[in-house]
C-alpha cells in the first residue's frame, strides 16, 4: 500500500532522526572508543575523520540540508527512482539510507547537539523549518489531487480484492504526508523553541558571571561616556 508506504517514510525521515540526533552519536563515539596512540588508524580515527571531512560539512550545511531534504520528496517519487527502490533490493536499502541521512542531517541543523562547524541563528532555523512545511505541505497537496497513479505497474498490480483502489490509497499517502507528517514538524519547532529559550538563558548567565568579575566595566564606563557628554555640553543660563 502506498498510504503504508508513506507513514514509514514519514517515520524515516522526520521522527527517527530526531532520537538519533538527540542521542549525540558522533560525541558518543569520540568518548567510547579508545584514542589510539600509536600512529596507526582506529575506528575512532576514521569515523572522525569522515565526520571532519569537507563533503559532510558540505552536505551538513543547514541551507543545504534543507535543501536536499526539502527537495528529495519531489525528485524521488517523481523520477525513475521511486521505481528503482520498489522493484529492487539496492534500490530500496538506498532509499531507507537516503531519506534517514537527509532527515538526520536536517535535524541536526536544528536540534543538533553534537559540535557542528556551521551555527545559525535560531530564527534562521525557524525559517528553515517553515520552509519545509511548505514543501511538504506542497507534496501531500500533489499526491492529494493528482488523478494519475505512481508507478502503476507496481502499486496498481498488486491484485487485491479488499480497501481502496490504488489511486484512493495514494491519496491517502498525500493526506499522510500533508498532515500527520506535520506532527514531526510541530516536535521539532517545540524543540528549536526549547533549545532557544535556553540559549538566551545561558547568554543571559554568562554575562551576569562577567559583569561580577569585572564588577560592571561596562556599565561604569557607559556611565562615564554620559558624564563626558554631559560636562561638554554647554550650559544655559
Amino acid at each position: 500500500l502506498f498510504s503504508a508506504h508513506m507513514i514509514e517514510h514519514m517515520l524515516l525521515t522526520m521522527l527517527i532522526p530526531v532520537g538519533i540526533v538527540l542521542a549525540a552519536p558522533v560525541t558518543l563515539v569520540a568518548r567510547a572508543i579508545e584514542v589510539r596512540h600509536d600512529g596507526s588508524r582506529g575506528m575512532r580515527e576514521w569515523f572522525l575523520g569522515i565526520i571532519h571531512s569537507k563533503w559532510i560539512g558540505f552536505v551538513g550545511h543547514p541551507l543545504v540540508s534543507t535543501v536536499v531534504f526539502a527537495l528529495s520528496l519531489m525528485v524521488f517519487y517523481y523520477s525513475p527512482l521511486l521505481s528503482w527502490a520498489s522493484t529492487t533490493h539496492l534500490g530500496h536499502e538506498w532509499m531507507i539510507l537516503h531519506f534517514l541521512l537527509a532527515g538526520y542531517l536536517f535535524v541536526q541543523a536544528l536540534i543538533g547537539v553534537d559540535p557542528s562547524p556551521h551555527r545559525t541563528s535560531y530564527p534562521v532555523r525557524m525559517i528553515l523549518l517553515m520552509g519545509t512545511m511548505g514543501f511538504h505541505a506542497f507534496f501531500g497537496l500533489s499526491l492529494m489531487t493528482g488523478t494519475s497513479l505512481l508507478l502503476p505497474e507496481w502499486f496498481g498490480a498488486m491484485g487485491r480484492t479488499w480497501g481502496d483502489s490504488p489511486l484512493v490509497d495514494q491519496q491517502v499517502g498525500g493526506a499522510i504526508a500533508w498532515g500527520i507528517g506535520e506532527l514531526p514538524t510541530l516536535i521539532l519547532s517545540a524543540l528549536v523553541v526549547r533549545a532557544w529559550i535556553r540559549s538566551d538563558e545561558r547568554d543571559s548567565k554568562r554575562s551576569d558571571r562577567q559583569a561580577a568579575r569585572d564588577h560592571d566595566a561596562e556599565l561604569e564606563e557607559y556611565n562615564a561616556m554620559l558624564e563626558k557628554l554631559e560636562k561638554r555640553r554647554p550650559t544655559t543660563r
